[in-house]
């Protein structure tokens, strides 16, 4: 793994890792200055696409989104999720794996879930295409939101998990919605990051999706805080642009030829 990884590994325990997903040029050139990794997540499906789940993201529509969010990242890790459906098997997921990253230059690639896909980490691994995992609430897969580890059973299974990508090799982990104590456990008990999304200050990281840390997603979910109101913004530069139209204050000779 090149340097940007080793940066990544090293901060287990010391630093806290900043994690945000980006889908366009314009946004990753700004967030790239502050992250330590930019994720280009299909949480654009619901975010920009307005489908009802991820599972409707194709392998094309994260590829073109990939390749605008490339040509604003400098310096921070360039992580693609693999859509719904293109890792069902092992010589799938390594197919597309090689197609998004020859394509849109990124650093690696995400992919849900733990033991099941466990032949499909191994292979992509195999070929040296890095890997993050995705535990607690996976939205590809998921028939109900709620958070995962709240059960015994699960707990243990989510741990098993998180162990069965750390030895795989993969290079850090979200957990996404996972029960304090278990996200801590989980924390404590495998040798790479764990990223957490709604899953306690206990994690190496922090992953969240821009536009609703902004305030251009007007989504009400329990992990989200927005530290900032764009939509007011936007809002209040277009009230003024149309007063400047309709009082033929703009355009002005500076803004003519």
């Amino acid at each position: 793994m090149n340097n940007k990884f080793s940066k990544i590994l090293k901060k287990k325990n010391r630093s806290k890792i900043i994690c945000l997903t980006a889908y366009s040029k314009n946004i990753a050139q700004i967030i790239d200055r502050h992250c330590d990794i930019v994720l280009v997540g299909d949480s654009l499906g619901s975010v920009l696409y307005n489908y009802k789940s991820t599972r409707s993201v194709t392998l094309d529509i994260m590829i073109e989104h990939s390749k605008s969010v490339r040509m604003g990242i400098k310096k921070s890790l360039m992580v693609v999720d693999m859509p719904h459906n293109t890792y069902r098997n092992s010589s799938e997921a390594l197919r597309n794996a090689k197609v998004i990253i020859s394509k849109t230059k990124c650093d690696a690639v995400k992919l849900e879930g733990g033991k099941k896909i466990y032949n499909i980490v191994k292979t992509l691994i195999k070929n040296k295409i890095p890997v993050m995992g995705h535990l607690g609430i996976l939205p590809q897969s998921a028939k109900n939101f709620k958070a995962k580890g709240k059960k015994t059973i699960e707990r243990n299974n989510l741990l098993k998990d998180a162990k069965i990508l750390d030895e795989l090799g993969v290079f850090s982990i979200v957990l996404e919605c996972v029960e304090s104590s278990l996200a801590k456990e989980i924390t404590k008990n495998i040798k790479i990051p764990t990223i957490g999304i709604g899953a306690s200050v206990y994690c190496d990281g922090q992953v969240l999706v821009t536009d609703d840390l902004i305030g251009l997603n007007l989504i009400k979910v329990r992990f989200v805080k927005k530290f900032a109101n764009i939509t007011k913004q936007i809002n209040n530069a277009i009230i003024k642009f149309k007063n400047e139209v309709k009082n033929k204050k703009f355009p002005k000779k500076i803004n003519s030829y």
